[in-house]
């Protein structure tokens, strides 16, 4: 169960895309039109999690991995809406979990996207990311950024951002502009659920955590 949610390719986990990343302040604006035409906390929401992770990078070598973690644990919570994000992954099965199954898988998916986190961004070395712009989009607000790697080559990810309540929050990240992070992770759980269950796609999840040093 491992090695097959560890076959996950940097286009299929959404914080793999990022470990070579660091972030710089972002540029706001909207594909021509003015800026104040769409809800400014969309652009705002991923902004606010890069300006943590410059400082979780910045001070890598000294927080150390756990240290890492419990730096990002906050920031990914309030980023992601990771229950929904959860239900997505699950797909058709979440309708059959009960609510403890519900709350454990989705327990077990942040430590994993936090842990994440933690192991990669370790250190910064000139990398840089900026946000783009925004556009409306029929599920949200689609966040256009563009990561410029230490050798120059940029990639492009961008976040689909809804309102939660009074929060806006990611909901589904686009690698290289069209690849959706949640329709691919989809594909992966239901591999996992299909052979070991929802049992056993939360013990991949937390095994995999622990493995990369998540608290």
């Amino acid at each position: 169960m491992i090695e097959r949610l560890g076959k996950l390719n940097a286009h299929t986990l959404l914080p793999y895309r990022l470990i070579f990343a660091t972030i710089v302040t972002g540029i706001v604006g909207a594909f021509g039109c003015s800026a104040d035409a769409f809800e400014p906390g969309a652009s705002a929401t991923v902004r606010s999690f890069y300006d943590a992770l410059l400082t979780v990078m910045r001070n890598g070598q000294t927080l150390g991995v756990r240290g890492r973690y419990s730096q990002l644990e906050p920031a990914v919570s309030r980023t992601f809406d990771i229950p929904f994000m959860t239900q997505l992954a699950i797909g058709p099965d979440w309708s059959r979990l009960s609510e403890p199954e519900r709350q454990r898988v989705t327990d077990a998916f942040r430590r994993y996207v936090v842990a994440v986190y933690a192991d990669r961004f370790q250190s910064y070395k000139g990398q840089q990311m900026d946000v783009l712009g925004e556009r409306p989009s029929s599920n949200g607000i689609l966040v256009s950024s563009r990561i410029v790697k230490a050798d120059g080559n940029p990639v492009t990810i961008n976040y689909l951002v809804k309102q939660n309540g009074s929060a806006w929050q990611v909901t589904d990240v686009f690698f290289e502009g069209t690849i959706s992070e949640m329709a691919t992770r989809r594909s992966e759980f239901a591999s996992v659920l299909r052979t070991s269950g929802i049992q056993g796609l939360i013990q991949v999840l937390n095994r995999k955590a622990d493995d990369l040093g998540g608290s």
